[in-house]
């Protein structure tokens, strides 16, 4: 693919990774269209990009859990922007906790609203947004990438049963849909993060991330940069697909 030439849609744009991303691929001259629901910082992402070489860049508001959300806006950005090629899903949130948590009060659930809250950003957004993607990708007759934004914790990791469940399913699709959607000159593949220096890992309390970064064999936390870089690879690498790509230092040997 080459990126100048291409659409891609990031999801969850406004910050983090997905700002990362977005600004790695306006340097390479795509158009974008930034999916967030945060409107302020969704403008000032689609600056940056603009002022690091992009030379178009539109910004929807959606929630993609929201079906009805996700169909309107896929069928817009193509009228925006003239094309759909390329789709990294990205949004995604954390509802951490214990399957059954004990303490002197007693025993206490992970509740359902933090269960089904995670599955529907995390897994059911991915579904819908590839969906609604290849629908547009395939009615333009245009090649396409999606890039489906996993993780290491896919393989199971205490404390986020919801989360795991959700990242290994995102797993899944890509695997799943680099075999249906080939037909149409549609790749699909996964990035599988570990512990990436971002806004989320930020919170976590310094003793606990001290711990965590001596078990990664590289002894250093990810970069941004370094998962948008494998971004950039998937989508300008043509014969990658049904793949997933550990980015994590060695962490999940």
């Amino acid at each position: 693919m080459d990126i100048s030439r291409s659409v891609i849609v990031i999801t969850g744009a406004a910050q983090g990774l997905g700002q990362t991303m977005a600004m790695a691929l306006a340097q390479k001259g795509a158009t974008l269209a930034l999916v967030d629901l945060n409107p302020e910082k969704l403008a000032q992402c689609q600056s940056a990009c603009l002022e690091n070489g992009s030379p178009n860049v539109a910004t929807y508001l959606c929630n993609v859990a929201d079906e009805a959300q996700v169909e309107s806006t896929f069928a817009q950005i193509p009228k925006d922007l003239g094309g759909l090629n390329g789709l990294i899903n990205n949004a995604g949130i954390l509802r951490d906790g214990l399957l059954i948590k004990s303490s002197d009060q007693g025993l206490k659930k992970m509740s359902l609203q933090h269960w089904q809250s995670v599955i529907d950003v995390n897994l059911t957004g991915v579904f819908l947004c590839g969906r609604e993607f290849a629908l547009q990708a395939i009615e333009h007759k245009q090649n396409g990438c999606i890039i489906n934004i996993s993780s290491i914790s896919r393989a199971g990791n205490m404390g986020q049963s919801n989360y795991s469940a959700a990242k290994a399913g995102v797993a899944s699709l890509s695997v799943a849909w680099a075999k249906e959607l080939a037909r149409f000159g549609i790749r699909a593949n996964s990035i599988a993060p570990g512990f990436i220096e971002t806004d989320m890992t930020a919170q976590i309390q310094p003793e606990v991330l001290s711990k965590i970064t001596a078990n990664i064999p590289l002894r250093r936390m990810g970069q941004p940069q370094e998962i948008a870089h494998s971004v950039v690879y998937l989508l300008e690498n043509e014969y990658m697909s049904g793949r997933i790509i550990e980015v994590d230092g060695g962490l999940r040997l």
